[in-house]
């Protein structure tokens, strides 16, 4: 897309009191010995605010911007720092919404166990080992959505649309995320957190370890029941996707607070209700 040229650097003051700008964003990708900080100093001491892009990308689209990060910023900011306070009030509020979601949801669980034992044959529940934090193995547990067998002669794949391996209860409860509510165990065991990145299978962090950088990083906290890529953006199975969510899962990392993981579990429930769940 080409831009609209209005200037040059000379000009900036003069351009920002004839268009009433408040905000410049600077967006260049090699700043050495082109950065203008004269004049952008001049702007920042008459009021105007100054920002990088990565922090202007941030704040309208809810990502961290992958092409301008650099391993030196993540050692020296104190973004990515995640305090024990902040660690041991996420774990309180953990236990609590799993506590209080599972009673109010065990009714539904044991519906959901019988209509599975009535659709297929095979376990009401589904072990897997997913990777937790820090690279962590566990095991999840979740309501048994597929026939007994399924990966067995493809390996280890992503479900697709229409999905031939989905039992007819399995393709319901999936929609409305029903098949993760045994997950509160999880949460409650400590392997998981109600918010969080997305848990996935070792064999799926390897591919992504080589093709993604930074991707170990979304691995700093616990994975989630729900979490923000969960939220912000559709299923997915490729590695264009996986990249796509890591910048949702690390703007959740370097942002994670008591609110915005509230706020997550809002848009959770919202989702829900309008059925836009999970293939």
């Amino acid at each position: 897309m080409n831009a609209n040229v209005i200037g040059s650097y000379e000009q900036l003051e003069e351009i920002i009191e004839r268009e009433g700008i408040d905000k410049i964003v600077v967006a260049l990708a090699d700043r050495r010995g082109v950065l203008p900080v004269e004049v952008l100093l001049s702007c920042k001491l008459r009021g105007v605010k100054v920002e990088d892009v990565a922090t202007f990308y941030e704040q309208v689209s809810g990502k961290i911007m992958l092409e301008n990060l650099r391993p030196s910023w993540m050692v020296f900011s104190e973004d990515f720092t995640i305090s024990p306070l902040t660690r041991a009030l996420k774990r309180l509020q953990d236990i609590v919404l799993a506590l209080v979601g599972g009673v109010l949801a065990l009714p539904l669980a044991i519906l959901v166990a019988i209509c599975i034992r009535l659709d297929s044959r095979g376990p009401v529940l589904f072990r897997q080992e997913r990777v937790g934090q820090d690279g962590e193995p566990f095991t999840l547990i979740k309501f048994r959505s597929m026939k007994v067998g399924a990966e067995a002669t493809t390996g280890p794949i992503y479900a697709e649309a229409d999905d031939p391996r989905i039992t007819r209860v399995g393709r319901i409860i999936r929609r409305m995320r029903l098949d993760e509510l045994p997950q509160l165990v999880n949460v409650l065991n400590g392997d998981m957190s109600f918010v969080g990145p997305r848990p996935e299978r070792r064999f799926f962090v390897e591919q992504f370890e080589k093709d993604i950088p930074y991707y170990t990083r979304r691995m700093s906290v616990k994975p989630g029941v729900t979490g923000w890529a969960q939220v912000k953006y559709p299923y997915g199975a490729t590695a264009e996707d996986a990249a796509e969510k890591l910048r949702l899962d690390l703007y959740y990392v370097k942002n994670m607070s008591s609110i915005f993981d509230l706020f997550i579990i809002l848009q959770t429930v919202k989702i829900v209700l309008l059925g836009q769940g999970a293939r």
